[in-house]
């Protein structure tokens, strides 16, 4: 049973009903220098004040109950009617530095906010907002600088009637957390361009995509590299030409070789036409060269590639049948022949291996265990994750965590987005265009792509010991321009995506963009 329960004690309407936070609370007596009870186990169930902790606002609306993430007890916000309430412990005696607060937590969603702060610790207050998440428990964290010697951990809810969070095991401990990536892939921009696409300002003016990104936050652009794509763009000379765009804007460059003429992902991994009778020993001389000219033709203008893909969404493996997962020495022998190249260009760039289904934890442990096993080089662990197709938040974290205990390397997620609409603007039907194929708790607007993205981000930057890299957007500036659908063999081809790009309907950057400036 997810739904809290109150007890009887809680039950009885605070006095403070209906009252506005309108003052800062005020500090306990019983400061300490270490977070007491935050797994909440010290009262039992009921206790309307948990012990070491303080309540401010509509207090009949915090308290403890069964049901804990790693105890028997929990902290939970709950009541009958809207109510707004804090709990919170304030710390003091602290030596000043930096310190992480970690906490694991679920909510039903609905509330005005929900969030975590440090506050009153001398330098801006913190805040991660609480996931939606009504069954699996996430772990989230905050970050902050102590330089007053104090600071107050509190949990804020602003609620509705019936909404409800569950927060448990909290520790305060040195450290620090943040994203390094926070990308997107722009791979449809310049034909987007070409054909007559127009990119805004969020107050209207025209601009440039690459600029407007990066003022919002962006700073690492994700490109995609076909062969001998039909319709001339996302090849070596177009990738070339955006990537001193990205370079100039001073991003950081991701380059994602498809080995394809087409989109490759896990459905389809067809080899380019110009190596279809290739041998296998060919194939992987292929790759190597292919690999090579295109990194070394971008290091030869300035744009050296700072982290590249050896595949895209390769779960069944690549360059099929000779590259399948049925054959693992030999797609072994493709992939390390990519990485090698990527090595002799320049030693220092990120090599990445990406697969799809990021909440797939025994897909993805059998994909890297093989890996490891047949001695395949990589520096660090791509994802997608889809929230409508790749299963529930909790699932993805407990995989993207495994991936970076178990193989040691950083973690980051190649591909994600989220709708702020649902109708198309163009006449191709769009991939996520009900209702029902949305994530429960993140609807289909411009607030709920923003909550989205920085669920997906806080969840990458709770990942232990610092390994997860960040999050690229998939794909901010693919609106709905006739002449840049999904096929590059058909110029009528149609955009199944435009509700998911940053800019609106209306060519204008959206707020959602916020999410690039994650910490």
């Amino acid at each position: 049973m997810f739904h809290p329960r109150r007890t009887l004690r809680a039950l009885l309407l605070p006095l403070a009903a209906g009252l506005a936070l309108t003052a800062l609370p005020a500090q306990t007596a019983q400061a300490a220098s270490t977070l007491t009870n935050g797994g909440f186990e010290s009262d039992g169930a009921g206790s309307a004040t948990p012990g070491g902790w303080s309540e401010y606002g509509d207090t009949g609306a915090s308290f403890s109950e069964s049901g804990g993430h790693a105890g028997s007890y929990r902290l939970s916000h709950w009541a009958s009617t809207a109510y707004k309430v804090e709990t919170y412990q304030y710390l003091s005696g602290l030596t000043n530095g930096s310190y992480k607060l970690t906490a694991w937590v679920r909510s039903g969603g609905g509330q005005k906010s929900a969030y975590i702060a440090l506050k009153n610790c001398g330098g801006t207050e913190q805040r991660t907002d609480l996931p939606v998440s009504a069954s699996g428990w996430i772990r989230i964290v905050v970050p902050v600088k102590v330089t007053n010697n104090q600071c107050t951990i509190s949990i804020n809810s602003d609620a509705n009637a019936g909404n409800w969070i569950n927060v448990d095991d909290l520790t305060f401990t040195s450290g620090t957390t943040g994203l390094t990536v926070k990308g997107s892939d722009i791979s449809s921009l310049p034909k987007s361009e070409a054909k007559g696409g127009v990119y805004r300002t969020s107050s209207g003016s025209t601009g440039d995509a690459v600029t407007i990104l990066k003022n919002a936050g962006m700073n690492y652009a994700r490109l995609k590299v076909w062969v001998n794509p039909a319709d001339g763009y996302n090849n070596k000379t177009r990738v070339l030409a955006l990537a001193k765009r990205v370079k100039a804007a001073g991003m950081k460059l991701l380059v994602d070789f498809h080995y394809s003429d087409s989109w490759a992902d896990p459905g389809k991994q067809n080899k380019p036409a110009a190596w279809a009778g290739h041998s296998y020993s060919q194939l992987k001389t292929d790759v190597y060269n292919h690999t090579y000219d295109v990194l070394n033709a971008l290091k030869a203008q300035g744009t050296t590639a700072d982290m590249v893909q050896v595949g895209n969404e390769i779960n069944g493996g690549m360059l099929w049948n000779e590259g399948s997962t049925s054959n693992w020495s030999q797609l072994a022998g493709l992939l390390n022949s990519g990485y090698d190249a990527v090595k002799t260009v320049n030693s220092s760039t990120t090599v990445a291996l990406h697969l799809a289904e990021g909440g797939d934890l025994d897909g993805t442990r059998w994909w890297f265990d093989s890996a490891v096993s047949s001695g395949v080089k990589f520096d660090a662990i791509g994802l997608s994750y889809y929230g409508y197709w790749h299963g529930p938040l909790s699932d993805f974290q407990t995989t993207l965590d495994d991936a970076a205990s178990r193989y040691g390397k950083p973690v980051f997620v190649a591909e994600t987005s989220y709708p702020f609409r649902l109708d198309s603007d163009d006449s191709l039907i769009n991939q996520i265009d009900t209702t029902g194929e949305l994530v429960s708790g993140y609807p289909a607007t411009v607030a709920g792509q923003t909550a989205w993205m920085n669920t997906v981000a806080n969840i990458v930057e709770a990942v232990p010991n610092g390994r997860g890299l960040g999050v690229f957007y998939w794909e901010a500036t693919w609106t709905a321009v006739t002449g840049n659908g999904w096929d590059p063999a058909d110029a009528s081809s149609g955009n199944g995506w435009e509700n998911q790009a940053l800019f609106g309907y209306d060519d204008k950057a959206l707020s959602s963009m916020s999410w690039f400036s994650h910490r």
